[in-house]
């Protein structure tokens, strides 16, 4: 996050502040200055990830294979250089942020609007210009980095600031990020990862000190220049009087006109206006100068926003009252279970745990979603249900009807129709174990072969699976993951179609055959917003797997659920448009025989437990209509011979207003129960031949993973009891004009 502009004004004002160095030579004298075999660079996880994610058609929902040999590159180049890296990520969003943080994902949420109509009008993705990062490369990029052998923390506050506390106390050579933020913080130097070199490790070090000589004012006073700027904890209308006020005397006190960037003046006007302030006090008395003429509630926002870059061991430190985090749920789960929500959280094996046991709050950021689509549901709506059994395990496993009182958990999720004024109400829902009703000590403590039986049952509860308990071992976790996350989108979105599921199904299989270089290599000929959408909401399942895995005490190995091990973007498109283009399924398993008998097994498994469910899949074929230009010859067939067509609106680019003279999802989904399905792929295959009977055992295999196993919206209040294949009612659009 930062000061707004700072950065900037530095590189443009004083650029003798902005000092070229070599990470080579200024680990050597890192070593020389303070008798230290490895220096350490302390980095900032949460500003690398644009600089790290550099694939191709980030569109698609990610080419995870693709970006863990970028990861794996990156890390290589500062290790054989001698230097030891150290990365931080955001666990929290501190709930004075929080505004600034919804600013945030509505300015990107309008930027995907963008995305999404420029890929229904020119069937691929915008430039650069207008991108956007796939979902969850966050949540899944702290397990990359740890799996390479990373030293990898997950913060309890604000980042930013424990990335500074860290680097100040190990004494370490240096940050590296892209926040203006580290200039303000007496730490370490600071150093631009945007403009990081990687081949020849040379980037730019923003000097603080020169900063200051260049403006007038030590590095102690800096934290106050920054609030009266604004940053994330003032925001910046609240101190607009203060710079004009600054302004104004500025331009007295200096008639030469001003020449620099227009920013650049209200810099330098704080910055002399702060010097006054300390110039007048005969003592200092506290972080804020009495000498400032705020109200009393501005007054403690600006000793909130100082005292929040004060790090241990500075002056008025003590003043910052830095404690623990609240723990909301201290009454209804044990110390030790509290505890190892923190160890696990910092230790990145803790996702989705910490924040709800110990603050009771949770949120998403923004995931591809295209919000003129009318059929599918926004992610945070498809995995609410999963989320509340999350929360059933952590908060109400054990426990009797003493229960009810367990406070909701508020949600922070986004999605198109979410205003974000106010976090969702979320209640917990039992999990009910059959044959047993363990509590959650007993699940994250204790060893034996029951316990991990009731850990696995736990875990498939939450995704409605429970079926699929005999398939452990027999098939790869990974793989059996993919199936219950498949499942449990079919059980939850009604206009999910057999050929929707043979894409996911199918890229899942198939995935194991690819090396990275033919992942890279697969050529789309154009994109559809629905697949893109498909692909994120896989993605974001498969972070909601993660949370109810560590939830159910880790009864899959957390490489398992890595996306790395079971998705590729742009594998997953491709699948999709063979899919809905009627081709054979040997075709679809890349005429591999091993992977034909893997994927009917696997879809004859899920079809069995939806049947239970009353969930009749539909075979819906879409037309691919594409204007712009034709796709390659040969790259995909047309439907198949006498199967029904449907269009896929991504290529018709039909807005809200067609939609609304069309049929709506509900009418379509509950059109789509009444209707008989029989499946033309009830046969199983086993190396290429036909069997018997449901009951054959279909091909197997395990999966290898890198690492080893962890030790072990609307408001809630207003649509209550939203039903499994119910749509919210703030995610149907109003009528159009």
């Amino acid at each position: 996050m930062g000061v707004k502009g700072l950065q900037s004004f530095v590189e443009r004002c004083f650029p003798e502040a902005c000092v070229t160095v070599n990470l080579r030579e200024m680990a050597r004298q890192h070593i020389a200055t303070n008798q230290q075999s490895c220096p350490t660079l302390v980095v900032d996880g949460m500003s690398c990830l644009q600089h790290w994610y550099s694939c191709r058609n980030w569109v698609c929902g990610g080419q995870w294979m693709e970006y863990t040999g970028i990861l794996k590159n990156w890390v290589e180049a500062f290790t054989s250089a001698g230097i030891k890296l150290v990365f931080f990520f955001d666990g929290v969003v501190e709930e004075q942020k929080r505004p600034e943080w919804v600013k945030r994902r509505h300015r990107v949420s309008r930027d995907i609007v963008k995305i999404f109509n420029h890929i229904k009008e020119h069937g691929k993705q915008p430039d650069k210009q207008l991108s956007c990062l796939p979902s969850a490369l966050a949540t899944f990029t702290p397990y990359a980095l740890r799996s390479l052998g990373q030293e990898v923390f997950c913060s309890v506050r604000e980042a930013d600031y424990e990335i500074a506390s860290y680097a100040r106390t190990h004494g370490s050579m240096a940050i590296l990020g892209q926040d203006s933020d580290f200039i303000i913080y007496d730490s370490a130097p600071y150093l631009s990862v945007a403009k990081l070199q990687i081949n020849s490790l040379t980037t730019v070090m923003y000097d603080r000190q020169r900063l200051c000589r260049n403006i007038g004012l030590t590095v102690t006073q800096l934290p106050l220049l920054a609030c009266l700027l604004g940053n994330d904890v003032v925001p910046e209308e609240q101190m607009q009087h203060i710079r004009n006020n600054a302004a104004a005397a500025y331009r007295r006190s200096n008639p030469e006109p001003y020449s620099g960037p227009p920013h650049g003046q209200v810099v330098l006007a704080v910055a002399q206006f702060v010097r006054s302030l300390y110039a007048s006090e005969e003592e200092e008395t506290g972080p804020v100068p009495y000498s400032l003429n705020v109200s009393v509630p501005q007054r403690e926002m600006l000793k909130k926003g100082v005292c929040s870059y004060l790090l241990p061991g500075q002056k008025h430190y003590g003043l910052v009252g830095i404690c623990a985090p609240p723990l909301a749920f201290e009454k209804h789960v044990t110390p030790e279970i509290l505890k190892a929500c923190r160890e696990k959280h910092v230790a990145v094996e803790g996702f989705m745990v910490y924040s709800v046991m110990c603050a009771g709050v949770t949120e998403c950021s923004n995931s591809l979603e295209d919000e003129e689509d009318q059929e599918l549901l926004p992610q945070a709506l498809v995995y609410k249900l999963c989320r509340q059994r999350v929360y059933g395990l952590l908060l109400l496993l054990g426990k009797d009807d003493s229960s009810v009182d367990v406070p909701a958990i508020k949600e922070w999720f986004v999605f198109p129709g979410n205003t974000l004024k106010e976090a969702d109400m979320v209640q917990p829902v039992p999990v009910n174990i059959p044959s047993a009703q363990p509590n959650l000590d007993l699940l994250w403590f204790s060893t034996g072969h029951e316990v991990s039986a009731l850990r696995l049952a736990a875990f498939l509860t939450v995704f409605d699976c429970l079926d699929y308990s005999d398939l452990h071992g027999k098939i790869g976790d990974s793989l059996l993951a993919a199936l219950c996350l498949v499942t449990y989108i079919v059980l939850q979105v009604q206009s999910l179609s057999e050929e929707d599921v043979d894409a996911y199904l199918s890229q899942a299989v198939c995935l194991r055959l690819r090396s990275p270089l033919e992942l890279q290599q697969i050529e789309l000929p154009f994109l559809s917003s629905r697949a893109v959408q498909l692909g994120s909401l896989y993605v974001r399942g498969l972070s909601h797997l993660v949370g109810a895995n560590n939830a159910s005490g880790c009864p899959l190995p957390s490489a398992a659920l890595m996306p790395w091990h079971s998705f590729d973007g742009q594998l997953f498109h491709s699948k999709y448009l063979q899919a809905h283009s009627g081709v054979e399924k040997p075709e679809l398993l890349d005429n591999d025989m091993s992977c034909l008998s893997q994927f009917v097994g696997l879809k004859e498994q899920l079809l069995e437990t939806c049947r239970k469910r009353g969930r009749v899949l539909q075979s819906e074929p879409r037309v691919i209509e594409k204007s712009i230009q034709p796709p390659p010859e040969g790259s995909y067939r047309g439907p198949h011979p006498g199967s029904p067509q449907r269009v896929d609106r991504a290529w018709r680019g039909e807005t809200k207003k067609d939609l609304q003279h069309g049929q709506r999802w509900r009418e379509r989904g509950e059109g789509c129960r009444e209707q008989n399905y029989e499946n033309p792929e009830r046969m199983q295959w086993r190396g290429g031949h036909r069997g018997g009977g449901r009951g054959q055992s279909f091909h197997l295999y395990s999966d290898s993973y890198e690492g080893n196993r962890p030790p072990k919206q609307p408001r809630g209040g207003r649509y209550p009891n939203r039903g499994r294949y119910q749509l919210a009612p703030r995610w149907q659009h109003p009528p159009g004009p």
